[in-house]
């Protein structure tokens, strides 16, 4: 992986570096349009609780105490008490909507707590969620039950008391160890803080334990993003999220401090060399590259996916799948039901308005179309195995020409077979080899999405 990446020409960067969507979905959240409501996604549900499939549960947490200038999160910043527990009323509401429409007690196979930080509720908040959850789904197959730490305001009793109730990973945010770079985006804590946490999340029993790390922030450097790394090595987490900043000041304001006070960005090149340097350090520690970002040791049930082509990518990022359908609840939450996407209202008074007159809070989403279907397919391949077989691609006379050009760039290679491979250069910019297939991506630059690079 390492080898390929050293050489990437410069005019083939700032071909690639473009605006461009992440995929974890297809169509994209940015094309949702109101022609999906609260009518639409209860069918889907009722279709889904017909079936008796299993789903996975993901419960949007929006709470944080302090904003962090990076982040691109739907949050609410706050410290007001009882915010959470006004929260967890509404939560229970959606919920018992959400299990009136399926028509039964669901049984679920993955839940994921997100955010925001989940572990802004207190212990009692957090087994009270466990427990609205537990009374309308059945949580007793579930496998896998995640959340995310901010360790600046994560305790050792809230990792206890979700150990005591099954949850089983935990996702731990770090961004950036350098001192200078923590200050700038407004997110200072310590490797000591951290490294506490993590082995007490170990010491509980937690598996699969992931830390997110940022590359193209204010004010990094190779030299200093050499020491994050190496710190985070020392912790030897299972997984390890790699991800390109993006900078979309025009729709999250706060991103424009960084201009404002002279904090410099990397440019595409410097971004990528730090990019180059992260997957030197990560694949020469041992870690196997799933996708794009995402990184894993080999004996982690994402590198065991990838290996048997089960891995999958939804709204959570990579992850093994475990159920057809995602339910998610809370603001701005996104979910996938059968061929329809639907996403609740993304603002709070709005979100509790719909839940106040009894209805569902669905504010848009997308239905699948027979094209959409056939292109999900082709962009999922892409995404989680670097593989599509050559009669995914039959249905894409007209996309041949670009994939070509993508061959020659050193992105994809045919096979005799016809099928289309990704290779080791490809898997890092593999959100530029899944744009070919993307119907909806106009020729212009796209502010909807972040550089590619």
């Amino acid at each position: 992986m390492s080898a390929g990446l050293l050489d990437v020409p410069r005019d083939l960067l700032e071909r690639l570096a473009r605006p461009g969507p992440r995929y974890t979905s297809y169509p994209t959240a940015a094309v949702f349009d109101g022609s999906v409501g609260p009518a639409e996604y209860a069918a889907a549900l009722a279709r889904h609780g017909a079936s008796g499939a299993p789903l996975s549960l993901y419960v949007h947490l929006p709470f944080c105490r302090t904003l962090c200038f990076y982040c691109a999160c739907n949050v609410i910043i706050t410290r007001r008490p009882g915010a959470a527990e006004d929260y967890l009323d509404l939560l229970e509401r959606e919920a018992d909507l959400v299990a009136g429409a399926l028509g039964r007690r669901m049984p679920v196979t993955q839940l994921h707590l997100g955010g925001g930080t989940p572990t802004y509720l207190t212990s009692a908040e957090l087994r009270r969620l466990h427990g609205l959850l537990s009374v309308r789904f059945d949580l007793s197959a579930a496998e896998e039950l995640a959340v995310e730490v901010d360790p600046r305001s994560t305790t050792i009793e809230q990792l206890e008391t979700l150990a005591r109730l099954g949850w089983n990973r935990a996702s731990f945010g770090v961004q950036d160890f350098d001192p200078a770079v923590q200050r700038a985006i407004h997110r200072v804590q310590s490797v000591e803080q951290t490294r506490a946490l993590v082995e007490a999340a170990r010491r509980l029993g937690y598996r699969g334990i992931n830390v997110d790390l940022i590359y193209g922030l204010p004010l990094q450097r190779a030299e200093t993003f050499a020491r994050t790394l190496d710190a985070v090595l020392a912790l030897r987490p299972d997984r390890i999220a790699l991800y390109s900043y993006a900078h979309v000041p025009w729709m999250r304001p706060a991103q424009a401090r960084f201009e404002r006070k002279g904090l410099s960005l990397p440019r595409a090149d410097e971004k990528l060399a730090l990019l180059q340097q992260a997957v030197r350090a990560l694949v020469g520690a041992g870690y196997q590259h799933l996708g794009m970002d995402h990184f894993a040791l080999p004996d982690d049930e994402l590198s065991l996916a990838l290996d048997r082509g089960a891995l999958h990518r939804n709204f959570q990022g990579y992850t093994v799948r475990r159920a057809d359908a995602l339910v998610a609840l809370g603001m701005s939450a996104i979910s996938e039901v059968g061929d329809v996407f639907a996403q609740n209202e993304k603002d709070l008074p709005a979100y509790e308005a719909a839940l106040d007159a009894g209805r569902l809070p669905t504010s848009r989403g997308r239905t699948l179309t027979t094209d959409d279907r056939a292109r999900r397919q082709v962009i999922l391949a892409l995404m989680t195995g670097g593989t599509v077989p050559a009669a995914l691609l039959a249905p894409f006379p007209a996309e041949r020409a670009a994939l070509d050009d993508l061959a020659r760039d050193g992105l994809v290679r045919w096979h005799p077979s016809g099928d289309l491979g990704v290779t080791a250069l490809g898997r890092a910019f593999v959100r530029n080899v899944a744009m070919v297939f993307d119907a909806y991506l106009g020729g212009a630059p796209d502010k909807r999405y972040s550089q590619t690079v």
